[in-house]
């Protein structure tokens, strides 16, 4: 059963700007690297012997595809419409193409002792250092009160490569209804990481700033209408069904639609939205929906995250991306996350 969500305050847009409202109680934190030295172990479990445990990283598999999605005309919203604009990177131009660098991988080790990857970005954040993600690519769903093990964070991730540095994450914000209940209408999380870190000619690790001064950080739009537009960004790999249609999970691809309601019984997920995408599930978990995209600057408007797809007309082809609606509940766990510090991994 549901619990029964409180109607938060939150600010109304004002020249494209509004105050995410205040922590509620539905807001749960868990610790990811909480030391300085804890952090160093986790990255250097990822770059070592160049980077071999990056490259060898297979796609997160745990709720990749679901089947019987069936439409919802409305979603109610429980506040009113807001955003937070998107920050673009303060120390260069951080994309050569029309896909945007916030995107990237997010690695971890699963419940098997393997490392795992999703997709994640970075989204705009007082201390610029926020990764959103979906909530079941950082907590456990596989071990009970547990969150997944050495994460962190590639933008830009392309063939094995960190070219923007490798972010540790620090603690993650999710939903209280997720941790407690799997409730995948909740199925979302925001993870602050540390000072990204590349390695060092001597062999070590150097210090390569934050997140968002590096690549941008995405904006965060909730309680929008369905029928938006939005341009989903991920890391999709494999096969169809069919056997066909081959992602290899090295590049970042993207697709466009626009949302619809859903609900998705085999998730007990009531709030969802879907939009049309050919994306296998497998690597894609965590893509970034992005709402009002422009390419020039490669910044838009975070309003869904995947969880889940599926084949919505039997035909062996993924034709759905599934999100949980993002309203005041997510808004409220961003406006926690947005405000906590991480700094630096490095002493010094």
């Amino acid at each position: 059963m549901k619990r029964i969500s409180a109607v938060l305050a939150v600010g109304l847009l004002v020249s494209g700007l509004v105050a995410a409202p205040a922590e509620a109680s539905s807001v749960t934190t868990a610790p990811l690297a909480d030391t300085q030295a804890t952090a160093v172990e986790v990255a250097e479990f990822w770059l070592g012997d160049g980077g071999a445990n990056l490259r060898n990283a297979t796609p997160y598999n745990v709720q990749t595809a679901v089947d019987k999605v069936f439409p919802r005309s409305g979603i109610p919203m429980d506040t009113k419409p807001g955003v937070v604009p998107p920050s673009p990177p303060s120390t260069s131009d951080a994309a050569d193409d029309n896909k945007p660098v916030t995107s990237g991988k997010v690695f971890f080790v699963g419940a098997d002792g393997q490392p795992h990857w999703c997709t994640g970005s970075a989204v705009q954040s007082q201390y610029r250092n926020l990764v959103a993600t979906a909530g079941h690519c950082v907590y456990d769903t596989q071990r009970a009160d547990a969150t997944l093990d050495k994460w962190v964070f590639v933008p830009g991730y392309t063939g094995g490569t960190a070219p923007w540095g490798l972010y540790v994450g620090k603690l993650v914000f999710g939903h209280y209804d997720f941790r407690a209940y799997n409730d995948y209408d909740r199925d979302y999380a925001f993870v602050t990481v540390y000072s990204g870190v590349v390695p060092s000619a001597s062999g070590g690790l150097t210090d390569f700033g934050r997140l968002v001064d590096n690549v941008g950080g995405q904006g965060l739009a909730w309680s929008q209408p369905l029928d938006s537009a939005v341009d989903v960004f991920g890391y999709p790999a494999g096969t169809h069904p069919d056997g066909k249609g081959h992602y290899t999970g090295e590049t970042i691809e993207s697709s466009s639609g626009r949302t619809a309601g859903a609900m998705v019984p085999i998730l007990k997920a009531e709030e969802f939205i879907a939009v049309d995408s050919p994306f296998t599930g497998e690597g894609s978990l965590g893509s970034s929906w992005l709402s009002r995209y422009d390419n020039s600057s490669r910044m838009g408007y975070l309003n869904g995250i995947t969880i889940s797809v599926a084949d919505t007309d039997g035909n062996l082809r993924y034709d759905t991306s599934l999100s949980p609606y993002f309203d005041g509940e997510l808004a409220a766990v961003y406006g926690a996350a947005k405000a906590s510090w991480s700094g630096s991994l490095l002493p010094g």
